[in-house]
């Protein structure tokens, strides 16, 4: 008789910057996907720097990463370490992505700014590349690893799986989880002419030898067309089961937003109405909270004082993840906020798709015809409202309160099971 012979798994080496301790949601994507890829016969093995700066840090994520996982790490030199001689503050918020408007910059920051975006292309992790290159090509030959993914940003790391397919042949999968010279704050970084150049033929070498390219955006997806033929597959973040318990309501009529608040992630539209309800509906200045869980910028906080919110208003600051879990399951109703622009339509925060599984009512605010706004049309879970809609977003915030004062305040989803992780990590492993 026959013996079933045991399925071979695949090995996959994947090449991030971000993995726990580090914190935000940049390190979420490939922490669920190596989670999951066993399961679809996939062996993953993850190849991160030694010494990174992580601007945040979730020691908790630790726990999440199997005992089974291998790992490689390699020593990193980053310039944001010297650059807190300079500034030891703006260093820590550039890093987070959080950039002042340019009529509020410091001599230091535009400075910094300028370095980081010319002298360090294309981003400040560069000098990763040779040595990890050098370090990974033995160990590839010699574990006979047939695909490589390399996730950005930082999009140096997908210069490391450039070199390495044209180095051994390999195949190689770029993952964005951001766009690169189309992401909103490339037009912050003061770049030269010739940087601007440098950036978009570096873009265009990564999508034209790729030989698979993953993004998390249908316009993402659309804009990377126009410079490449290589095939390029949308798989979005998702969410993951949590073993969170059971929490209580916010008693309060609250409205929560969870992540960070850029400097023209500032939407007075909804402050503006949050101050006029407060001072025309009976019961709601008693009742209204707004709670900010994460790095909020000197522009909202002087904007929330501008429209007399200060009183009605916490900041948390940054939370663990299973903490922002909790913030989202108890809050009464949850905020997304996008910056206006052409540039943010393709942005699909990790957080919406937590925020779609919490059975809580999603407020919106981004730019028209984003992919954001089809998820939550598509899904039932919220409302969606670009920076002119005034009379619509009140109204729907007045009946949320409506609706929370008969206790009957609650979202009801449709078709969420193709975002959770592991249906998302089943897609991942077919390309592999």
């Amino acid at each position: 008789m026959r013996k079933n012979k045991k399925k071979v798994r695949k090995k996959a080496l994947i090449i991030t910057y971000y993995w726990p301790p580090a914190g935000g949601p940049g390190v979420q994507r490939w922490l669920k996907f190596v989670k999951y890829l066993p399961q679809f016969d996939v062996e993953p093995i993850v190849f991160i720097p030694e010494n990174p700066n992580y601007a945040l840090r979730d020691e908790s994520l630790v726990n999440e990463v199997s005992d089974d996982t291998k790992i490689l790490r390699l020593p990193i030199k980053e310039p944001y370490k010297l650059a807190r001689f300079l500034s030891r503050k703006k260093s820590k918020t550039i890093s987070k992505g959080i950039i002042s408007e340019i009529k509020n910059q410091s001599l230091v920051e535009k400075i910094m700014l300028y370095v980081r975006g010319n002298f360090f292309i294309p981003d400040a992790r560069k000098n990763w590349v040779s040595p990890s290159v050098e370090y990974l090509s033995s160990f590839i030959s010699k574990e006979n690893i047939e695909t490589i993914i390399t996730t950005g940003p930082p999009h140096s790391l997908h210069l490391i799986g450039m070199h390495l397919k044209d180095n051994l042949g390999v195949r190689w999968i770029a993952d964005f989880r951001d766009p690169w010279t189309t992401i909103g704050y490339h037009k912050k970084l003061k770049l030269t002419r010739l940087s601007r150049k440098k950036h978009l033929f570096l873009e265009k070498s990564v999508l034209n030898n790729a030989d698979q390219v993953i993004v998390t955006s249908f316009v993402t997806k659309n804009e990377f067309s126009e410079i490449t033929n290589k095939p390029i597959e949308v798989i979005t973040n998702g969410y993951d089961c949590e073993s969170v318990k059971l929490v209580e309501l916010d008693t309060k009529f609250s409205l929560a937003h969870i992540g960070s608040l850029l400097s023209k992630r500032n939407p007075e539209i909804l402050w503006q109405v949050l101050h006029d309800l407060i001072h025309e509906e009976s019961g709601f200045s008693s009742d209204f909270r707004l709670n900010f869980i994460g790095a909020v910028s000197d522009e909202v906080i002087i904007s929330i004082k501008k429209y007399c919110l200060s009183d009605y208003t916490s900041n948390m600051g940054y939370v663990s993840h299973k903490e922002s879990v909790k913030f989202q399951k108890k809050s009464q109703t949850l905020l997304l906020i996008e910056i206006d622009s052409e540039e943010t339509k393709c942005i699909i925060p990790g957080k919406l798709f937590e925020y779609m599984v919490s059975e809580r009512p999603i407020v919106a605010i981004g730019p028209k015809d984003s992919d954001v706004e089809k998820i939550i049309k598509e899904t039932n879970t919220g409302s969606y409202f670009n920076y002119e809609n005034y009379d619509s977003l009140k109204t729907t915030i007045l009946s949320h309160y409506k609706a929370y004062k008969n206790g009957s305040l609650k979202s009801y989803p449709i078709g969420l099971q193709k975002y959770s992780r592991k249906e998302l990590t089943k897609s991942l492993s077919k390309l592999i």
